[in-house]
């Protein structure tokens, strides 16, 4: 039985772990530390110490050994005893018992046990993942002999007297506000400009939510289908075939349209200035729909319905 893991493992949790007729391992919280030789800061430690006096069993340790272990409480009590014989064995024949993570144990010359402990684990939990750094050295008296030095030729004190005799001082002072101001003044055309990129984008995105809502289209899916038959060219509902820059490309989308059997015709430019083609215009919105379906399936996918009113 590995006896030390299983006090270890208590020393996280507790300030005293007692080992019949054994000892006590006790622990003390030790604050950060600073060593100003080497410059290392230590983070706050458990530091564990050894009481050969204290060997009355409290029970922790057997309880802790009997739960992991899945055996009895007096079954424990025995592996401790055999335990502690045998680390007792080896301490009389004059040899260095190990405790893993714990520190080193030994019999002195008056038949005492002498206990070392480990640094290398830090049984406190509040300093969880905190480790030694080492700081490189603050040279600060060599930084003010150097500024001494500087003032020895340029005295940088400024008294009354001074400043009557060295009205520079003054003009210093003055371009200080002066920049201040200059600040200011930049700073509000930082944020008008700011606001002015803001306009110009809202006007932008404005712009493209009145294009995306020219081209809005009605639900195809629940009017019921009907022949495309229309005689009428007038009404306020357009079926767009598209929108030229150039009037010409306009006229040569109609006759095209026409030439297909369609009641083309412009309606006028937008307010992009672009001259809009149409494949014909309804009065009632269920015939356009009809129709625009009709197109959409078997002429033209990006055709779309305008609804507008025509001076």
């Amino acid at each position: 039985m590995q006896l030390e893991t299983y006090i270890s493992d208590l020393l996280y949790r507790y300030e005293c772990v007692n080992v019949p007729e054994f000892g006590a391992f006790l622990t003390q919280k030790i604050s950060a530390t600073i060593d100003e030789t080497t410059h290392t800061f230590y983070p706050p430690k458990k530091m564990v110490s050894f009481n050969e006096q204290i060997q009355k069993n409290d029970g922790l340790l057997a309880n802790y050994i009997a739960d992991v272990e899945h055996i009895s409480f007096e079954a424990a009590n025995e592996k401790i005893a055999k335990r502690v014989q045998v680390i007792k064995s080896f301490l009389i024949q004059g040899e260095t018992v190990n405790f893993k993570n714990i520190g080193d144990f030994v019999f002195n010359k008056e038949g005492k046990i002498v206990f070392e402990p480990t640094y290398k684990v830090n049984y406190l939990t509040d300093a969880f993942g905190l480790t030694q750094m080492v700081s490189p050295n603050v040279t600060r008296e060599i930084h003010k002999e150097t500024v001494e030095n500087i003032e020895k030729v340029i005295p940088l004190t400024i008294t009354s007297e001074k400043r009557k005799s060295r009205p520079y001082f003054k003009y210093a002072a003055v371009a200080l506000v002066a920049l201040t101001l200059g600040g200011l003044v930049a700073s509000n055309y930082y944020v008008n400009a700011i606001e002015t990129h803001n306009q110009l984008a809202q006007e932008e995105a404005t712009k493209q939510l009145d294009a995306k809502i020219q081209q809005a289209t009605f639900n195809l899916n629940t009017l019921p289908t009907i022949t495309l038959n229309v005689k009428k060219q007038t009404g306020n509902y357009h079926i767009v075939a598209g929108a030229f820059r150039v009037e010409e490309n306009c006229d040569t989308k109609i006759e095209q349209l026409k030439a297909l059997g369609f009641k083309a015709r412009k309606i006028g430019v937008n307010k992009y200035g672009l001259h809009q083609a149409v494949y014909a215009s309804y009065e009632d919105r269920n015939d356009a729909i009809n129709a625009l379906r009709t197109i959409k399936a078997e002429h033209n996918k990006e055709a779309w319905l305008l609804v507008k009113e025509l001076d």
